[in-house]
């Protein structure tokens, strides 16, 4: 599978979780600045809170962090938080940043006293990267290899405290030697439709929009979950209430808007709703292999997989079986379609594609 083709289609789509540029951009403007001012993640921010307290209190770094979960719902933002509450610089990198142990040997020796140091996709990092961050994060310190062959040398080169703030969508890639070196790790959750409405109203009023309560949870409703999204339907939905009404966002208001763009009740676009209409309409609701699916919807496997499949299965309207996609009884109430009988019975000629 080539990730970065899955990445360029989910950065593609209105709803998708990562983040293009002006995402980044606007992102920027409305980030919180402290663990008060962070909506949702309840736990996560009582924790964290806990951590930074008596770190403050003992006049010592933070222990490392390890972040995990799915792109856009704060992971970032939280890294900021830290810096911040800490009273410390932040310094930002990526895994596919760092592709030789030397990449990573120069961003350590440069680090001051306290500071924070955010790696992003911290699983996609090179392994020999991966095993010279093992004794910073534990023993502050890097072997430095000069030479090679024979008559290569280690120097030991010493590092000031800091503390590693690691953020991954993908935590079971992580090998356990790395997952072991954090202090404390958390898990973000997607986020509930009423914290949403919390985010929009927050971001509205950022941005000087005007919308009406109802407004807010249409937009938190189609927001899958994620503030990243969330705020990018607003942003539309800021637009088309600027050229089509008077500027104030309403229910109905955002409801036409997000129509325009393709955005359903639910939060599904023309990708999901494709890959819900091949499975119910040509292949009665399944059974039916990925591979028969993609070319149905005229996607490529890895789409179909890693970016409309995910939400879908969440949210309940596609499982994943041994013997292929199966659609579920939401799915056809969500269309508003009938199942045929032999989808309730689960087969059929549909057995013929496998999975």
């Amino acid at each position: 599978m080539n990730w970065d083709d899955t990445t360029d289609a989910a950065e593609e789509r209105l709803v998708g979780p990562a983040a293009d540029r002006e995402d980044q951009a606007v992102e920027a403007a409305l980030r919180p600045k402290d663990l008060g001012e962070f909506i949702g993640q309840e736990k996560v921010r009582e924790q964290l809170d806990l951590v930074l307290r008596a770190a403050r209190a003992r006049g010592a770094t933070a222990d490392h962090v390890l972040l995990s979960g799915a792109p856009g719902l704060g992971k970032t933002t939280l890294s900021m938080i830290i810096a911040a509450e800490m009273g410390a610089p932040i310094r930002i990198t990526s895994g596919p940043a760092i592709q030789h142990a030397g990449d990573l040997a120069a961003i350590l020796s440069s680090l001051q006293e306290g500071e924070v140091l955010f790696l992003d996709e911290i699983h996609r990092m090179s392994r020999p990267a991966e095993e010279m961050l093992y004794m910073a994060m534990e023993d502050f310190r890097v072997d430095v290899i000069v030479g090679k062959g024979p008559g290569a040398t280690a120097i030991p080169l010493e590092l000031p405290p800091f503390t590693l703030v690691g953020a991954t969508t993908r935590a079971g890639l992580l090998p356990p030697p790395l997952r072991d070196r954090f202090g404390f790790t958390a898990h973000m959750e997607f986020y509930e439709p009423r914290e949403l409405e919390r985010v929009v109203h927050r971001s509205a009023n950022l941005l000087d929009v005007d919308i009406e309560p109802d407004g807010a949870a249409e937009i938190a409703g189609r927001s899958r979950g994620t503030p990243r999204i969330a705020n990018r339907l607003l942003r539309r939905v800021r637009d088309y209430a600027q050229v089509k009404a008077d500027g104030l966002i309403t229910r109905e208001i955002a409801a036409a808007a997000l129509a325009v763009y393709e955005v359903d009740a639910r939060g599904l676009d023309r990708l999901d709703r494709g890959v819900l209409e091949a499975l119910l309409k040509l292949f009665g609701g399944g059974p039916v292999g990925l591979s028969t699916l993609a070319v149905a919807v005229g996607e490529e496997r890895e789409t179909v997989e890693e970016v409309a499949e995910p939400f879908l299965v969440r949210e309940g309207l596609l499982a994943r079986t041994p013997r292929g996609r199966v659609a579920t009884p939401a799915a056809w109430a969500h269309l508003g379609l009938t199942p045929p009988r032999s989808a309730s019975a689960g087969g059929g000629q549909q057995d013929l594609f496998g999975a």
